[in-house]
């Protein structure tokens, strides 16, 4: 082995691993991606490349353990280590398993690190594994012209709702990719589209690995319309002709935006990335407009869907807000959709709850029956 690449996910390291197949097929070069969830084949073909030497390893970290535990794996030729996307491997919690590969690796060889952020974990690891390293800053890449953006304001229960109006309206987008950040939504999502008739599929670390190549296998192929998925998506998949990229939720990293509309609008074509922002994301969400240097804009709910929030984004030390009207369904909920509890209270106390942010999963419908007349 001559060179070992470690990345956070399988479908990177796939990926990866495809690119060096592609310039490495004409000089004899040879490769293996190293990944855990697939079969026992896959399994005894990843330990024949290790064991008889593959020029060019990509790995992930978790996977890539188990091998050099089994004693077979022999690391002591690599002459290049690249760390790629070191940030996201680290907010894995992969910190440990890396110290552990590298130190089955010669101390004489050149380490490449590759990544979006440069945290202080980072500055760590850079300074654990590099030395008198060159540092080259490449600019964030902001999202492409032929992206159109845009912005809905809304409330946690009013998210399905709005993303099938969004469906129904647009039956010419034939790949459309949702983006949520837990493995829960996208269960939830994929299970309430499929119930009214849309083609759809999630995807997420829950899957093994053949049943994830499966639903990316289908979604290029266009047998699946839609695909939800967690970030492991956002980042290293090549997919083309995706129409609408839909954020379900709100990023916690504004890089991770970037990457999750990226999907769309690729090789100068156009496509469309529309946004979710509840109260709780409001603050994220400014983070992402200053990190790309553009106001996205705002387009206000169906009517049918009720009210919207208004855009106010609080600063981390509570010292006021800034407030943005939300394309002319802003209002707060009343006080007539609040929990009647409040209604109990002093006003001093109705005085205070005025000033709360509003509750993200939206106004509260009037579920009392009517009094019975007989």
């Amino acid at each position: 082995v001559n060179t070992l690449i470690i990345c956070p996910t399988r479908e990177l390291a796939i990926q990866i691993e495809k690119q060096v197949q592609g310039f490495a097929y004409f000089v004899g070069v040879s490769s293996i991606a190293v990944y855990g969830g697939s079969g026992g084949d896959d399994f005894a073909q990843q330990k024949r490349a290790l064991t008889q030497g593959s020029n060019i390893v990509v790995a992930t970290p978790g996977k890539l353990i188990s091998h050099l535990n089994l004693g077979y794996v022999k690391f002591d030729k690599v002459e290049h280590l690249i760390l790629d996307e070191a940030d996201r491997m680290l907010d894995m919690g992969f910190m440990d398993d890396i110290q552990k590969i590298i130190s089955f690796l010669p101390k004489k060889r050149q380490n490449l690190m590759f990544s979006a952020t440069m945290a202080p974990k980072i500055r760590t690891l850079a300074n654990q594994i590099l030395t008198n390293p060159e540092i080259i800053n490449i600019a964030l890449a902001k999202p492409a012209e032929g992206v159109l953006q845009a912005v809905y304001m809304t409330y946690d229960n009013q998210k399905t709702r709005l993303i099938h109006s969004l469906l129904a309206d647009k039956p010419d987008y034939e790949r459309i990719l949702i983006f949520t950040s837990t493995k829960r939504k996208v269960s939830e999502i994929a299970r309430s589209l499929q119930k009214d008739g849309f083609s759809v599929a999630g995807i997420s670390s829950d899957l093994d690995q053949s049943a994830r190549e499966k639903v990316l296998l289908e979604f290029k192929q266009k047998t699946i319309r839609i695909l939800v998925a967690t970030d492991i998506l956002s980042r290293g998949v090549d997919i083309k002709d995706i129409n609408l990229v839909i954020n379900y939720d709100v990023p916690g990293d504004a890089a991770d935006y970037v990457h999750r509309v990226g999907r769309t609008a690729r090789a100068s074509t156009t496509g469309v990335a529309l946004t979710f922002v509840n109260p709780d994301d409001m603050f994220n969400f400014s983070r992402i407009e200053k990190l790309i240097e553009t106001k996205i804009p705002q387009v206000p709910l169906p009517k049918e869907l009720g009210e919207s929030p208004e855009y106010k984004v609080r600063g981390n030390g509570g010292g006021g807000s800034r407030n943005y009207k939300g394309g002319g369904q802003s209002k707060r909920p009343s006080s007539n959709n609040r929990n009647s509890n409040n209604r109990n209270k002093s006003s001093n106390n109705k005085s205070n709850n005025n000033r709360k942010k509003p509750n993200s999963r939206g106004p509260k419908t009037n579920t009392q029956r009517p009094k019975d007349k007989s």
